[in-house]
């Protein structure tokens, strides 16, 4: 579909960046989003996902634009940023999903390489996306930031600690930007965690439990839909149960 359709919903007119929308809560929220009127840019490491998810769009009359990459590349997102901004004016929406799960272990057994790829995925690649979409998202007038989060991230576990320390950091990154542009941009961001939620990650980390038991993620994408056409005030936190 082209970008030029016209599209009703309380996301018309919206330009929407979503990472890891390729499976789970990314993909969903790429086509709620997308049905509710916002053209969706969908970005993920690998092309037949994204483009299974595109083609799913455009069969119910939405509108995206895929670009695959890998968020911890040197200069990957700078990239990224560059091919967005030659092509749009502004970013309406960015919603931060990407993560990596590294083996859940204790902390005097954390695994090296799981553990760097956590830190580039969940912090650098974070970190790189607020910097290199600054500039785009304040030429909107209304631009939102979704950072989707973990409990454990605030709340330390047992086994947990390579992720949450990751998710914890993810987090003070959000607030801190929240409160620099606060004052000096229409920039409002808020952080979700969406609590037990039917994704591959979830079955990684709970391979004895029972899917069906956890709400499925278009749940959560729904949620999501309604939070930015109610709007929210910068620095807002929920857990979707």
């Amino acid at each position: 579909m082209t970008d030029t359709a016209e599209t009703k919903g309380p996301l018309a007119g919206r330009t929407a960046l979503i990472t890891g929308a390729s499976r789970g809560i990314g993909a969903a929220s790429a086509l709620a989003f997308a049905r509710a009127g916002a053209h969706v840019i969908l970005t993920a490491r690998k092309v037949k996902p994204l483009e299974a998810i595109e083609d799913q769009i455009h069969d119910a009359g939405g509108t995206s634009t895929i670009a695959p990459v890998d968020l911890t590349e040197p200069d990957a997102v700078a990239r990224l940023a560059s091919a967005i901004a030659g092509r749009w004016d502004s970013l309406e929406l960015l919603v931060l999903n990407a993560a990596y799960l590294p083996e859940l272990t204790p902390i005097s057994q954390v695994d090296p390489k799981q553990f760097t790829q956590a830190i580039m995925t969940n912090i650098v690649a974070t970190q790189a996306l607020l910097s290199n979409f600054d500039p785009l998202l304040r030429r909107s007038a209304n631009a939102r930031i979704l950072g989707l989060t973990s409990s454990v991230g605030a709340q330390p576990r047992p086994f947990w600690g390579a992720y949450g320390s990751t998710k914890a950091a993810f987090d003070n990154l959000l607030e801190t930007y929240s409160a620099e542009v606060a004052r000096l941009s229409p920039v409002r961001v808020a952080i979700i965690d969406p609590g037990a939620t039917r994704t591959d990650m979830r079955a990684r980390a709970y391979p004895g439990e029972d899917p069906q038991t956890v709400k499925p993620p278009e749940r959560v994408a729904q949620r999501l839909v309604e939070l930015l056409a109610a709007d929210f005030e910068t620095g807002h936190r929920e857990r979707i149960d």
